[in-house]
């Protein structure tokens, strides 16, 4: 067949049976999608590579640590560390943006210290604010610092943390000091009481459930005495009946001849 037989009025004839019979892009794409549930199907089928991973994911609600699979660890891991740096990254933003807003604040905005609350706090802004004209900070941080120290101790000592009852412990100290310095001479006493009955109230709060006394535990004896005597007698064994080795004392021989 000549080339100009393969091309009649600008159409391409097939070369071979081949090309008669091949597939059009549709029915391609079934055909990889026929394949594709016929592997999904097979690989859930007993002892296939998806159902032996869903029996051990299933095995491990009921297994220890040691006994769950490796992949099932590591995932695990994975996903604890993921979430570990997400709740970090959270808390970092949360606190970056209460420092700030508690910032915006100047420390001596407590006007003349008058009320309840302002007799106790505008003490530690004036403290402060001294204290900051001689280091490298704003006041505003300095005093943004104690509130969120003070926060902290008392939520987490709330929760039973014994880093924040200490935190909490040393924060009230701290601001019955700088309220004893700053506070005017005439009611620094006043000032001081007043601080350490709200500091008491609060910490009600911050320390519940702590106990100065001792706890002790009374357990019974794990081990039982129970005193016995044993004692070992030995028998000889009775001599057979016309044994006669003429081992028998001289005083009995005599008396057997009279």
């Amino acid at each position: 067949m000549s080339h100009n037989d393969r091309q009649m009025n600008g159409q391409h004839r097939p070369n071979s049976i081949l090309d008669q019979f091949e597939l059009p892009p549709a029915k391609k794409g079934k055909q990889r999608l026929a394949r594709l549930r016929t592997a999904w199907r097979e690989s859930w089928e007993e002892g296939s590579f998806l159902y032996q991973r869903w029996e051990e994911l299933f095995q491990a609600r009921h297994a220890s640590w040691h006994e769950v699979a490796n992949w099932i660890k590591t995932a695990a891991l994975f996903g604890g560390l993921s979430l570990l740096v997400l709740m970090l990254d959270a808390a970092g933003d949360i606190a970056s943006a209460t420092l700030k807003g508690l910032s915006d604040v100047p420390a001596t905005s407590a006007g003349d210290g008058s009320g309840l609350w302002g007799t106790i706090d505008h003490p530690v802004r004036v403290f402060l604010a001294d204290q900051a004209a001689l280091l490298s900070v704003a006041p505003a941080a300095l005093y943004a610092f104690w509130q969120l120290t003070g926060l902290l101790g008392l939520v987490g000592g709330f929760f039973g943390n014994a880093g924040a009852r200490i935190a909490w412990t040393l924060w009230g100290l701290a601001s019955l000091a700088m309220i004893w310095h700053a506070a005017p001479a005439g009611g620094r006493a006043a000032a001081t009481g007043l601080a350490a009955l709200m500091w008491a109230l609060a910490s009600i709060f911050a320390l519940r459930g702590l106990t100065l006394r001792p706890i002790v535990h009374n357990h019974p004896p794990q081990y039982q005495f129970s005193p016995a005597l044993h004692l070992h007698v030995t028998t000889p064994a009775p001599t057979p009946a016309g044994d006669d080795f003429g081992d028998e004392p001289d005083n009995v021989h005599q008396l057997q001849q009279h």
